[in-house]
């Protein structure tokens, strides 16, 4: 299988030279800043928004505060499982870089001596956006739409094939979503100890506040707007 691209006449190869194509025509500033952006920034960028969901949701609070942020413990560790996944995965693959391959391509970093299927950086950063999107729609989306972004970094950096970067947003996506449930009710409980403790009930909820999980896709995060309003009717 490690010639699965050897042959520049197929849409994967295509693909690469057209993307990193773009390169060659670039200011090196923006090569530059393409390099950092894609092997550091974008993960950077991730952390920093699963922390600041964790900030929204517990300065939210709500009877779902504790699971929304077992969700957000969630993200970070499907991405961490994944990476782990994928190690068998190139072993068995083997693929070679792009570069290792096919002349004429601009490569932004070097060093880069493992194999290429699938891509460790779309695996994270879609496990991560993926995971998020399951605590907070809105927060999800944006994370997504970073991964995609580090996806197309990748290409354009000449480390990785089209397809090595779809390989890793399928990969990170597949076992954030099919471990969830498995992974939420060991967390929920975690989550629900620690915000019943009175010193690090902080890291939960900020008390006092009403979260109706209005962004939330975890199951139970929804509450019934329209059947507590009625229960506020009958109270009446």
């Amino acid at each position: 299988m490690a010639g699965l691209a050897e042959s520049g006449s197929n849409p994967d190869v295509d693909l690469l030279y057209d993307i990193n194509g773009l390169a060659k025509d670039a200011p090196h500033w923006f090569d530059k800043t393409m390099e950092y952006v894609g092997e550091y920034g974008l993960l950077i960028a991730m952390v920093l928004l699963v922390v600041g969901c964790w900030w929204s949701v517990r300065r939210r609070g709500g009877e779902e505060a504790a699971s929304s942020v077992a969700a957000l413990v969630w993200a970070p560790l499907a991405a961490g499982i994944a990476v782990l996944v994928n190690v068998p995965i190139r072993g068995f693959v083997e693929r070679p870089r792009p570069f290792r391959t096919h002349q004429g391509l601009d490569v932004l970093i070097s060093g880069k001596t493992d194999y290429s299927f699938v891509s460790d950086h779309a695996t994270i950063t879609m496990a991560m956006g993926v995971g998020l999107f399951v605590a907070h729609r809105k927060f999800g989306l944006f994370g997504i739409g970073l991964a995609l972004l580090e996806g197309f970094c990748r290409i354009y950096m000449g480390v990785h094939y089209p397809t090595d970067v779809v390989g890793g947003f399928a990969l990170g996506t597949a076992v954030t979503l099919l471990l969830s449930p498995l992974a939420m009710a060991l967390l929920t409980p975690v989550t629900k100890a620690v915000e019943a403790s009175p010193r690090a009930g902080w890291l939960i909820r900020a008390r006092g506040r009403a979260y109706d999980g209005r962004d939330a896709v975890i199951p139970g995060a929804r509450r019934e707007a329209a059947g507590a309003a009625e229960e506020r009717d009958l109270a009446a």
